[in-house]
């Protein structure tokens, strides 16, 4: 992971921590508390490695949860820190780390783990490989994780709103249906990776992970970002049922491959 990366976020810290808040964004983390409440077990530590400013560190903690929180950016971690003190809550550990090497936690530590960034911005895949073993370690035998990816197939759909222009570079269009890797130079995000769902599944199979299911946290609105807005600004109710319909809808085979964010609940073989 590269220093274009740790600057990205350290540069706009807050962006960052109220980015699952906007209508649409704030599908993926009702997707992915369904998830976590499906999954996870009641009790225990969990390890939110490249967990940002702390949203989900802060939802974990509300759950009861003891959380180890890890980032590559010292500015995250240090907002982190102060927000969740602002909140009453506090977390068993929070330190700058690189997800290729979290030290400070022992092999089968952990009783599971969230990953919902370090694979999007790891564009070596021997690099990611270290961190999905070093995800491995950590955790106990039997214990589930949720690892998040950019899925280039989703990003072909919500392009359509969020980067219009682009449909006129077909041979970069057409990279979409693979693996693609962006630079920081060239992209209005950071340098960043989109991996197929197919790459996903070898990659975790490789590092010893069975997968349990995976999930388009966008659902049945994928793609549909200013459509959210409306409904959100217009129709609250609506909107409430919507992020329902959405959490519920994130696994179905119709929309689980074709979301900009997939997410992989995976399991330590014992």
């Amino acid at each position: 992971m590269s220093e274009v990366v740790r600057k990205y976020y350290d540069d706009d810290v807050r962006k960052e921590w109220e980015r699952l808040a906007s209508p649409y964004r704030r599908l993926e983390l009702i997707s992915t508390l369904r998830l976590i409440d499906e999954f996870f077990p009641r009790l225990g530590h969990i390890a939110d490695i490249g967990g940002g400013p702390g949203r989900y560190t802060l939802e974990l903690l509300r759950r009861g949860y003891g959380v180890s929180l890890f980032d590559l950016s010292p500015r995250c971690i240090e907002f982190a820190k102060g927000t969740l003190a602002q909140h009453g809550l506090q977390p068993t550990h929070a330190e700058t780390a690189d997800a290729r090497n979290l030290a400070s936690l022992s092999s089968e530590s952990c009783d599971g783990a969230l990953e919902l960034g370090p694979m999007y911005h790891i564009v070596d895949e021997t690099d990611r490989i270290a961190a999905l073993s070093e995800l491995h370690r950590i955790l106990k035998p039997g214990a589930p994780a949720i690892v998040g990816y950019i899925n280039p197939l989703g990003l072909l759909r919500s392009g359509l709103t969020e980067f219009p222009a682009l449909y006129a570079d077909e041979p970069l269009i057409r990279q979409l249906f693979g693996t693609f890797v962006q630079t920081g130079e060239e992209s209005a995000f950071t340098e960043a990776v989109f991996i197929s769902p197919s790459q996903a599944m070898s990659e975790l199979r490789a590092c010893g992970f069975a997968v349990e299911c995976r999930a388009g946290v966008e659902g049945c609105a994928s793609g549909a970002l200013d459509q959210v807005k409306a409904l959100a600004d217009t129709d609250p109710a609506g909107y409430e049922v919507l992020t329902r319909l959405v959490a519920e809808s994130s696994t179905h085979p119709a929309f689980r491959d074709c979301t900009e964010h997939l997410h992989v609940v995976v399991r330590k073989i014992a």
